[in-house]
């Protein structure tokens, strides 16, 4: 049964950002048009104060899309269920609020010359489900959004050494998994390219952070770095429709419970959670042996 790989994480919302600074920057933004009143989290400014100002940036921070407007930001988380839609030529029809069309937001250019004034190109935010926890912000400072002013350290950034990371992992009691995913300690990783990390660090999901020997801390480090540059290589200009689908092919254990793993062959195993699920590989992690899944266990009582 195909599995999904979850919310957008950092090379995924790198190969976006690319994406989009190649076809905003220098464009003058004409009109942002609002399908779902709750994919807003702020209201001054309004997102009617971006009209006819020029897009002059387009950035990552952890697992969000920071678009700076002529100094105001249009900042833009997508979790589960959302993702960008370009189009080279937008509907003529304004967006309506309200009723079962997935777009949330729209951002609409004004066109140059060579565009049909009717049908100008720009992107739409879609949610798909009842989960509805697409969030985008328009911001003065992007310091201003909260899930952006608590962000970690980029684990790609040039600064982010391995001292830096054995003084995060220092002293914590968290398990390896969950401190990974945690946006204020690290940005950008998820539960997606958790496992992946961790399944090339050969390390337990369960293992504590700060109780790893420093062999085992080098060599997370180096998983982390080296996942993350391939996988941001791997999104490196691919259009945006296509980065889920290249996300679910570069996974060597998320999302392929059942299937063989492809450093050993031993079948890859599963651990389900409420809302989410990882996966892992009892050979190459756990010295052979299956990790509870607590969930199943409640069930079967």
């Amino acid at each position: 049964m195909p599995q999904t790989v979850g919310v957008p994480e950092l090379p995924e919302v790198e190969g976006l950002a690319a994406f989009l600074r190649e076809r905003l920057v220098g464009r003058v933004v004409a009109r942002v048009e609002v399908g779902a009143l709750n994919v807003l989290k702020t209201y001054d400014p309004p997102t009617t104060a971006l009209h006819g100002l020029l897009v002059s940036g387009v950035e990552r921070r952890g697992k969000w899309l920071d678009v700076d407007v002529d100094g105001l930001h249009l900042a833009v988380h997508l979790s589960r269920a959302g993702w960008l839609r370009w189009s080279d030529a937008l509907p003529r029809a304004p967006l309506k609020p309200g009723g079962k069309n997935p777009v949330a937001l729209r951002v609409r250019l004004a066109p140059e010359d060579d565009e049909d004034p009717g049908t100008p190109p720009g992107f739409d935010l879609t949610e798909a489900g009842t989960q509805k926890r697409l969030a985008v912000h328009v911001v003065r400072d992007v310091a201003q959004v909260p899930g952006i002013a608590t962000l970690g350290p980029d684990p790609l950034d040039d600064s982010f050494d391995l001292a830096a990371f054995r003084a995060l992992l220092a002293g914590s009691r968290q398990q390896v998994k969950g401190l990974l995913r945690e946006q204020s300690v690290l940005a950008g990783v998820g539960n997606a390219y958790s496992d992946e990390v961790l399944h090339v660090a050969k390390l337990s999901p369960y293992a504590v952070s700060g109780k790893l020997p420093e062999a085992d801390v080098e060599r997370l480090y180096a998983a982390l770095r080296t996942t993350l540059r391939d996988a941001v290589a791997a999104a490196g200009g691919k259009p945006a429709k296509e980065l889920k689908d290249a996300k679910r092919a570069g996974m060597r254990v998320h999302g392929r419970t059942g299937e063989a793993c492809p450093e050993c062959g031993d079948v890859v195993r599963e651990v389900s959670f409420a809302d989410r699920s990882m996966q892992y590989c009892a050979t190459c992690q756990t010295g052979g042996r299956p990790l509870a899944d607590r969930r199943l266990s409640r069930l079967l009582k």
